[in-house]
């Protein structure tokens, strides 16, 4: 029998060498502690509270009135923002066609406590490109205040396509209400070939707003923890991806066509309110991804809805949780005064200021 004896096994590192006492952990690097860079930012002190975190103007971009009164909206957000507004888009949705001209010239004449950034008057897509044009839209060029169009999507058409290529080459804003069911076989698709072929054009200078698909219609039965992974909302992340290659497409930050007013300020009970933040935030966040601050603008009224109109809407509850929704996603102070003022302010420059 071999004599040799084989060597002792070989402790593992640390193994009685251990440190008597408390045991010292080992030290992080500072950057651990930091979170990444957003790009706003080279620096990232701890982000501010959303009850502080306001804009330093507001600037509404979707006033629905077809009145053209404001009352109603000045009643509802009197003691919210009234004191920070700087300028509404009025919309004269719902205006009959034969009393839009008188409606343009009373707005235009009228004084108000509120200023009259701009002037959506109805178009209709689906009657294609107008051969006599209206004489509000004849000297759109030279109207204070600016006239912009709004008009309806429910399917793609060669009338629909020749009429949005028109408007855009006369250097229109273009606010269109998505009122067709994205959700169904090819709804995306339908909107996305409109866009395409309506842009084909080298000489297009005018911008298109997209209204009722931020946030979209969605089912508040269904819960958040399922929407993540619903086919509804993988939809909507890969097709905003896709519309946001259009570089003249903004987006509207509206009241949600949910079925259910937006809950109050403060909200009974409070649950309420903060489900429907969590979900708002689900789909800004990846909105804010796709096409930045700089192409959301803030509105108070709902686009209209596939069926009926929408429940009644505060529009200064709306402002608050649409303000809150924001900040708690832990953004700065330029991107708050982009979206709730600066950029409708560049949008709805006057007509033929506009690059």
């Amino acid at each position: 029998m071999s004599t040799d004896v084989l060597p002792p096994t070989p402790k593992s590192p640390g193994v009685g060498a251990r440190r008597k006492g408390n045991k010292q952990h080992p030290t992080l690097p500072l950057s651990a502690f930091t979170p990444p860079n957003t790009g706003t930012s080279e620096r990232f002190p701890i982000a501010p509270s959303p009850s502080t975190l306001q804009p330093e103007e507001i600037i509404d971009a979707h006033v629905i009135d077809a009145s053209g009164d404001l009352s109603l909206w000045k009643s509802e957000t009197g003691q919210t923002i009234g004191g920070r507004v700087r300028g509404v888009v009025l919309s004269l949705h719902g205006a009959q066609e034969s009393d839009i001209e008188k409606l343009v010239k009373d707005v235009a004449s009228a004084p108000s406590s509120t200023p009259i950034l701009a002037i959506a008057v109805p178009f209709k897509l689906e009657d294609g490109a107008p051969t006599s044009p209206p004489s509000y839209l004849a000297s759109a060029s030279s109207s204070k205040p600016t006239i912009v169009l709004t008009s309806a999507f429910t399917k793609p058409s060669p009338a629909a396509i020749e009429a949005l290529a028109w408007a855009l080459t006369q250097n229109f804003v273009v606010n269109i209400d998505v009122q067709s069911d994205l959700h169904q076989d090819g709804g995306w698709e339908a909107l996305e070939d409109l866009l395409t072929k309506a842009t084909a054009s080298s000489e297009l200078k005018g911008k298109i707003i997209l209204s009722n698909i931020l946030p979209p219609p969605d089912d508040l039965t269904l819960p958040i923890v399922k929407l993540l992974t619903h086919h509804t909302y993988r939809s909507y992340q890969s097709h905003t991806a896709s519309l946001s290659l259009f570089a003249n497409l903004y987006v509207n930050f509206l009241p949600p066509a949910w079925g259910e007013p937006t809950p109050k300020t403060p909200a009974p009970p409070a649950s309420e309110k903060n489900e429907w933040k969590r979900r708002i935030k689900m789909y800004i966040g990846h909105a804010i991804e796709a096409f930045g601050f700089q192409r959301i603008l803030f509105g108070s009224s709902p686009a209209a809805l596939l069926s009926g109109s929408s429940p009644a809407t505060n529009a200064g509850d709306w402002f608050e949780l649409a303000r809150e929704s924001f900040a708690e996603l832990g953004i700065e102070q330029d991107a708050i005064d982009a979206v709730f003022g600066q950029n409708a302010r560049l949008v709805y420059a006057a007509h033929g200021e506009s690059s």
